[in-house]
């Protein structure tokens, strides 16, 4: 599959329809996500290392909020129990068929089962690695302390969380500069102002940031025992939890 560059923004419009994750979205989506996310690689790729070694025999391994699979295959390729299952989760059709194409290409032998479900009625069962990246924040707040402590009520002892989101600052000044660099990041991979204030807008409403703090709170509401940052750049950040 040949991956499409991201132009969704490149034209004026004076209301941009609020983003969401459509065929549109999905074409795009690996060129999208590399060019405007610090640390992408990084994560997807850490993830994968993550899962290789708290990933236990027979369990579960979820990928919430899945999209086009890309932390499914670095889990499934470092994963080295055979009798494991891997289940990606995403509420987007497009996003899944896209992903069946990606998976059916990788010639790793773990089998992946894909689901098109809402992550607020999923239930976590006989799971050692539960990975949610940027899938919180599309989740009304109101929603969010839930989902985590069914994830942890799911998770087999000793089992890990992966949670990375785009955070906010409590201080002001340097939510702005984070903000600000984070453009910088997108400029520097070749998108023009009137696409990042085109994204911004669509996306405002539906992005939803937490600060660290908030996260780090929720997390040891729901009972894991132990929770820190292991990776940031700018207002990006991924969080492991354990049980």
């Amino acid at each position: 599959m040949t991956d499409s560059r991201d132009t969704i923004y490149t034209q004026t419009v004076s209301e941009p329809a609020a983003f969401q994750f459509d065929d549109r979205v999905a074409r795009v989506f690996p060129d999208m996500i590399k060019r405007s996310v610090p640390g992408y690689t990084t994560i997807v790729a850490m993830t994968g290392l993550l899962a290789g070694r708290f990933a236990t025999p027979g369990s579960r391994i979820y990928d919430l909020g899945c999209s086009l699979g890309a932390s499914t295959l670095a889990m499934r390729q470092q994963v080295q129990h055979r009798d494991c299952l891997i289940i990606g989760v995403d509420n987007s059709a497009a996003m899944l068929e896209r992903c069946r194409t990606v998976i059916d290409t990788d010639s790793h032998d773990i089998p992946v089962e894909l689901v098109c479900a809402d992550l607020r009625d999923l239930a976590i069962e006989d799971a050692s690695v539960v990975v949610l990246n940027f899938t919180l924040q599309f989740i009304a707040r109101e929603q969010r302390d839930a989902i985590i402590r069914r994830i942890y009520q799911g998770l087999r002892p000793g089992g890990i969380m992966v949670l990375s989101e785009k955070v906010t600052f409590e201080d002001p000044h340097l939510d702005a500069l984070n903000i600000d660099l984070h453009h910088e990041f997108k400029r520097a991979n070749g998108y023009s102002d009137l696409e990042i204030a085109g994204k911004r807008n669509a996306i405002e409403n539906v992005l939803l940031r937490d600060t660290l703090g908030e996260h780090k709170q929720r997390i040891r509401k729901a009972g894991f025992g132990s929770c820190d940052v292991w990776f940031q750049c700018f207002n990006f950040a991924s969080l492991i939890a354990l049980k």
